[in-house]
């Protein structure tokens, strides 16, 4: 039985959420959440867990481009120890850099402006995150 999985680009204003597909081979973008407090997130991450049936997390882990750990990650590694805690599931941290980058560079060929890049832009970077996931995973992710 295949796991299904979340992605999640946390930010402080915004959040990112994408959801493996029910054969784990494709992320698919969920939307942009703003909550108020790490709380109201951890809440509301946990409510589109459940109504995506999600086994696993996968949260992007924003080290910096020398490879080293910076304030923002660990930012990230605490929240991701206290989803854990709350939901009683896994959460992996996954190297996110340059998926941001990425995801503007996929917004410039869509021609995608305004509003629409500012909501766009976390989901996609979630969905960049949990495909890359996945993809590297895939041997061990078709033996479950």
């Amino acid at each position: 039985m295949k796991k299904r999985l979340m992605g999640i680009d946390y930010g402080d204003v915004r959040t990112g959420i994408a959801v493996s597909d029910a054969l784990g081979i494709l992320a698919c973008g969920v939307g942009t959440f703003k909550a108020s407090g790490k709380r109201a997130l951890i809440a509301l991450i946990a409510e589109q867990a459940e109504a995506h049936g999600i086994d696993e997390f996968v949260m992007g882990n924003p080290i910096n481009m020398n490879g080293t750990v910076g304030e923002r990650s660990e930012k990230v590694r605490r929240l991701a120890e206290e989803l854990e805690a709350e939901t009683g599931k896994p959460v992996h941290l996954f190297d996110e850099r340059c998926t941001t980058m990425a995801a503007h560079q996929i917004l410039n060929m869509t021609d995608t402006r305004g509003k629409k890049r500012k909501d766009a832009v976390d989901t996609l970077s979630a969905q960049i995150i949990l495909q890359n996931y996945m993809d590297s995973h895939k041997a061990e992710m078709e033996k479950e």
